[in-house]
């Protein structure tokens, strides 16, 4: 059974290896980014006109792209006041131009926006968005028409998102009044500061997020994503400020990005399959999640996700899976590798009777069925002394679970060897494994 799943499991990782670098993107556009040549549009319809400059300073569009929609040129003022029209005007102008275009927020300079939505699908072969400067949340809740929402991108495809620029949520105005913060509140939920819905060839990158309202990125039914260098900040103890969070999209690579939240670094639910995380550090945070699957009776399926060269500083979870009671459908064929826990609270684990609320949840017989789970090169300090918990279902128990070259040890007494509390599965194991199941 051992060798069976390890042959699934290494099968899974190099096909996710290779549409991971596959992505229709054309390397010229990358080689057109010179920092040091910008185009400068003038017209407030977005006529541009050509104008090279050897400043980088202005943080224009590279002088190399057809067409470029400066937000300033569309009314964007950034003093403080609402620019979400501006932001608007600029994109609608970039979405039914032809060819390859740029949308620009200029560098030094702090926009700030309320709910804006930016859709297609679009004229355009390709849109560069490019982020140089700041966007920031507008700070009064009560002026969000939609109270989950603030920056949206829908039904766009071949779209990037870049420019070493910074997106903040404004979140300190909103953590407050978390029924997570204070349990007397009504649970109303925050807005997700950047939502991609059904966008396909999508590429984020080098962009720094910080104190989202709720949960920082959101991608949603996409496929074909690039999540790459990105920085992903807000404190530790702000409630829900999940750092990427995918739902119902296909193929997708995070890579090399820095995450530092109050919830899940990276969230994976419903409907994703054929995920693949790479070089990400994470902490404070709840860790790398699959889950949680099956809420409300629900049915869920992941598949094919492999989360490798991790780091995990002081998270409350390591690398877990988590279902709740009464769901159906499948979590299979997983794979966390090449993964350093440095004093982690719960390094490895499944938890099949998940409940995140107040009062307890009621015992249910039916649940998400977990298999085909491989943990392989994973060491480092558990701050208990259970540092394995396989927590699984008794009518439903966890399938081909295999641990292979894994060591967890006592954070304070690191020549002790953690524990392992194991319920209800089947676990085949290679190699040095400590701690294991008894």
């Amino acid at each position: 059974m051992y060798q069976k799943t390890i042959i699934l499991l290494t099968i899974l990782s190099a096909s996710l290896h290779f549409c991971s670098s596959s992505y229709p993107f054309d390397p010229r556009y990358d080689q057109s980014m010179s920092p040091d040549l910008y185009l400068e549009t003038n017209h407030l319809h977005g006529h541009s006109t050509r104008n090279n400059h050897m400043k980088n300073r202005h943080g224009y569009a590279p002088a190399s792209s057809p067409r470029a929609f400066n937000v300033k040129s569309f009314g964007a003022k950034a003093n403080g006041n609402d620019d979400s029209q501006a932001f608007t005007k600029a994109w609608n102008a970039a979405c039914s131009s032809t060819g390859t275009v740029y949308v620009v927020v200029p560098k030094n300079r702090a926009y700030t926006l309320k709910s804006v939505k930016f859709s297609g699908p679009c004229k355009s072969s390709l849109i560069v968005f490019k982020i140089y400067g700041k966007i920031e949340a507008w700070k009064d809740p009560s002026a969000y028409e939609e109270r989950r929402l603030w920056i949206v991108f829908e039904a766009v495809n071949n779209l990037r998102v870049e420019g070493g620029g910074r997106i903040d949520g404004n979140g300190n105005k909103w953590w407050p009044n978390s029924c997570k913060i204070n349990p007397n509140l009504p649970c109303l939920g925050a807005p997700t500061a950047v939502t991609f819905v059904e966008c396909k060839n999508l590429m984020v990158s080098n962009i720094r997020l910080e104190n989202a309202q709720q949960m920082h990125m959101t991608f949603q039914d996409c496929e074909n994503v690039k999540a790459l260098n990105l920085m992903v900040t807000s404190p530790g103890n702000s409630p829900n400020t999940d750092g990427i969070h995918v739902t119902g999209t296909r193929n997708i690579l995070i890579q090399d990005s820095i995450i530092r939240t109050g919830d899940d670094c990276i969230s994976i639910v419903s409907g994703s399959e054929n995920v693949r995380a790479t070089g990400i550090t994470c902490g404070p945070g709840h860790g790398i999640s699959i889950g949680s699957l099956g809420a409300n009776n629900s049915e869920a399926y992941v598949s094919n996700v492999v989360v490798n060269k991790a780091t995990l500083i002081g998270t409350t979870n390591g690398v877990r899976i988590k279902t709740w009671q009464g769901g159906h459908g499948v979590a299979k064929n997983i794979i966390f590798q090449d993964i350093i826990m440095k004093n982690v609270t719960n390094p490895i684990i499944i938890n099949q009777d998940y409940c995140d609320r107040v009062e307890s949840c009621p015992q249910q017989k039916s649940a998400v069925q977990v298999s085909n789970v491989l943990y392989k090169n994973i060491q480092g300090t558990s701050s208990r002394p259970v540092a394995v918990k396989f927590e699984c279902s008794k009518s439903i128990p966890c399938q081909g679970i295999s641990m292979q070259n894994v060591k967890l040890v006592d954070q304070i007494q690191q020549d002790v060897v953690s524990t392992a509390s194991c319920s209800n599965v089947k676990l085949d194991t290679k190699g040095h494994v400590s701690p294991i199941c008894t």
